[in-house]
């Protein structure tokens, strides 16, 4: 046992930080709240204080992502600029972008998470209805699960390595602005 106090600062935001270090480079499965203990240099217990376990560590870090993703949306100038903020969260923040969409990994019924994925899904339906008013005949529902999954699968194949090839040294945002030009030319 050491002689000196137990201090640590900000525990909570360094195992979070920790946590999303070991999920970039070795996902999600390898993640281990007694290691993040050692990382931080506190006792095995000490990050149970604050996520309960693994689950609530993942469900954190979900709500946390969900909240940073509808601050980016909520800038968003238009559509294709809603998009391109979509996916420049996810290049910033692959290891939130990673887990935020892992239910399995989640508790889906807690708060600070359903409120922050109504908080992202809020932005995201503005941004779609500033472009796609109601009055045009646009159902909101479907032009919203049109442009979440370009925006998430474009995403999801940048971040997998997928386009490597096809992109080439295009900048990866310009060619999302080009892309609903291609799918829906009256856009």
């Amino acid at each position: 046992m050491s002689d000196r106090p137990y201090h640590h600062g900000d525990l909570r935001r360094a195992i979070l930080a920790a946590a999303l270090d070991v999920i970039a480079t070795d996902g999600p499965t390898g993640l281990s709240l007694r290691d993040l203990a050692r990382r931080a240099g506190v006792s095995h217990a000490a990050p149970a204080h604050h996520f309960r376990d693994r689950t609530g560590l993942l469900t954190a870090i979900a709500a946390e992502g969900h909240g940073l993703l509808a601050a980016a949306l909520a800038e968003a100038a238009d559509l294709r600029d809603a998009g391109v903020r979509y996916v420049r969260f996810a290049r910033e923040h692959p290891a939130h972008f990673q887990v935020m969409f892992s239910p399995e990994l989640l508790r889906a019924a807690d708060l600070e998470l359903t409120t922050a994925r109504a908080l992202s899904a809020a932005a995201l339906t503005d941004a779609i209805a500033t472009t796609a008013p109601a009055e045009d005949g646009t159902d909101a529902r479907l032009a919203r699960i049109a442009v979440w999954s370009l925006a998430h699968g474009f995403a999801t194949l940048l971040l997998g390595h997928n386009l490597d090839g096809l992109l080439g040294d295009e900048d990866p945002e310009e060619v999302l602005r080009a892309l609903p030009m291609v799918l829906f030319p009256s856009v």
